[in-house]
């Protein structure tokens, strides 16, 4: 399923190209990019989520592994091209999604279990809840308080939650006899989809991760920038199992030549929102990344400085590259793609690009608010999704408008705490993800924060920002400057009303939400 068609070859450019691979929540996307960041040519294939139980989510690794091969030859095929002239690989993961193996045999112990798996929500609640992380957040309050030092700062705001590895981690060691017996042997291998795939492709003779994907575990410590000791005794997690971390931008080793018949350099590994940053340019602090796939992200690079908020923010690494650390403040929606996919999937539209012209046929949802709940939020792991104010009058366009104005409300909702916990001045703020092609919800989103929003010509950021550090480590590329000159921004967003005239629509749909919470 190709998801691109070579471009011709107008001028006479070298024969070197980069390839940026996103192995996403939904699809696993290749490009195939030129010296002027242009696509050349794509792979494209969906992700086959299995849901062996009710609230569990995991993947086949050998079908992942099956599907990220065949991108890579599709995107190179497609683009008229050999293997050889691939100067570079970056690759882009989802976060959170995790798998063990045996180190000896290669052979993993369970599927991949997603970020999106809930089988940790008892023990989120009930960790959430203790008395113990009660005292542990007073212990590095004082700590922060005394010494000013940042290492501080992210325990005191320590938080679980079910999209994190750490407690689904600790489940694996209490329920898989396997894994918990290779581990006192020191025979156990954890990795995120981009160290397995990197241990794949190298044979077996590359076992590591970078620090984007790391710190956003929930056990590796962002300050220290090394897996925490404290927190992985705290969850009975072993530390011997942890990879190597390396830069983002890092020549990692290349592909064995018998799986693409030649030697590949893999010269990036990223975690997708980071490598989404980092493919906007948003080199410096203050810049902000909103990304809408299948969940939302809100992305603020703090430059050197680690911020973190209890609930709702949380710092992570953005990427290191030699001396440099960049640190972002992140927030999180979810069910913004999946919502949108699920009213397809039930026939309240055919084409994704139909519902902004629904949303916009009606001059409200007419009461009807849509209640997100198809994830597990820290609030409630429990929540369901549903819809609330339906009347024999309610249509599908009032459907559709309903499902997009909560995804507007909640970036607003989001939007607001950024602006008052991070104390940051924010600058550019740039889209990206599948649902920034959504003309409503991005107009709508530019309302209600009343700022400028910029979405670029591609949308495919976290393949684009992958394929740039890649470029980077490999001198396809010589430095941000230059990747700042290939941006190229397809439309620009800007107030056209009051965020006051949806004031009467945020109220009825704030109230929906708390009557549902906790129901």
């Amino acid at each position: 399923m190709p998801c691109g068609q070579p471009q011709s070859d107008a001028g006479a450019a070298p024969p070197r190209f980069v390839l940026g691979v996103d192995v996403g929540s939904t699809v696993v996307k290749c490009h195939v990019y030129d010296g002027a960041a242009a696509v050349r040519g794509s792979g494209c294939r969906r992700v086959e989520s299995l849901y062996p139980r009710p609230g569990w989510v995991e993947l086949d690794p050998e079908v992942l592994w099956s599907q990220f091969l065949g991108v890579i030859k599709e995107a190179v095929q497609a683009a008229g091209l050999h293997m050889s002239q691939i100067a570079g690989l970056g690759i882009s993961t989802q976060r959170g999604t995790f798998i063990t193996w045996h180190k000896r045999t290669g052979k993993p112990f369970h599927n991949f279990i997603s970020w999106q798996d809930v089988r940790s929500a008892e023990l989120v609640d009930s960790w959430n809840k203790s008395l113990l992380l009660k005292v542990i957040h007073v212990i590095f309050t004082v700590l922060h308080f005394l010494t000013g030092n940042d290492r501080y700062l992210a325990p005191r705001f320590l938080t679980f939650s079910t999209q994190q590895t750490s407690l689904k981690l600790s489940w694996v060691f209490k329920n898989i006899q396997e894994a918990e017996e290779a581990a006192t042997k020191n025979n156990c291998c954890f990795g995120t989809v981009d160290t397995w795939l990197l241990y794949r492709l190298t044979k077996g003779s590359v076992y590591a991760t970078d620090f984007s994907n790391a710190s956003s575990t929930g056990v590796f410590e962002p300050v220290s920038k090394c897996w925490s000791p404290s927190l992985c005794n705290l969850l009975s997690i072993p530390m011997s199992i942890y990879p190597s971390v390396k830069d983002t931008s890092f020549n990692f080793g290349s592909t064995d030549p018998e799986i693409f018949g030649v030697p590949i350099p893999i010269m990036a590994m990223v975690a997708d929102q980071q490598a989404a940053m980092f493919g906007e340019c948003c080199f410096h602090p203050g810049d902000v990344k909103l990304t809408m796939g299948t969940g939302g992200f809100w992305n603020v690079n703090t430059g050197e400085h680690l911020f973190a908020s209890q609930r709702n923010l949380y710092p992570l690494i953005g990427w290191k590259i030699g001396k440099e650390v960049v640190y972002l403040t992140e927030g999180a929606i979810s069910d913004i793609g999946t919502a949108i996919k699920w009213a397809q999937d039930i026939d309240l539209f055919t084409h994704v690009d139909e519902t902004a012209e629904m949303a916009q046929s009606v001059v409200d949802s007419q009461g009807v608010c849509f209640i997100p709940g198809f994830q597990a939020s820290v609030d409630d792991p429990y929540l369901c999704a549903s819809f609330m104010g339906l009347k024999p009058s309610t249509t599908r366009n009032h459907l559709v408008r309903a499902i997009l104005e909560s995804v507007a409300f909640r970036n607003k909702l989001l939007y607001d705490i950024i602006v008052k916990k991070v104390h940051i001045p924010l600058q550019t703020i740039r889209a990206d993800g599948g649902v920034s092609n959504n003309g409503f919800v991005m107009q709508m989103t530019s309302d209600l924060i009343n700022k400028k929003i910029e979405k670029p010509a591609n949308a495919d950021m976290s393949s684009l920002g992958a394929a740039f550090l890649a470029g980077l480590a490999s001198g396809f590329w010589t430095d941000k400057e230059q990747l700042k000159k290939l941006r190229r921004i397809e439309a620009v967003f800007e107030p056209q009303k009051e965020s006051e005239e949806y004031r009467p629509a945020m109220d009825t749909w704030l109230q929906a939400m708390k009557h549902s919470l906790h129901r």
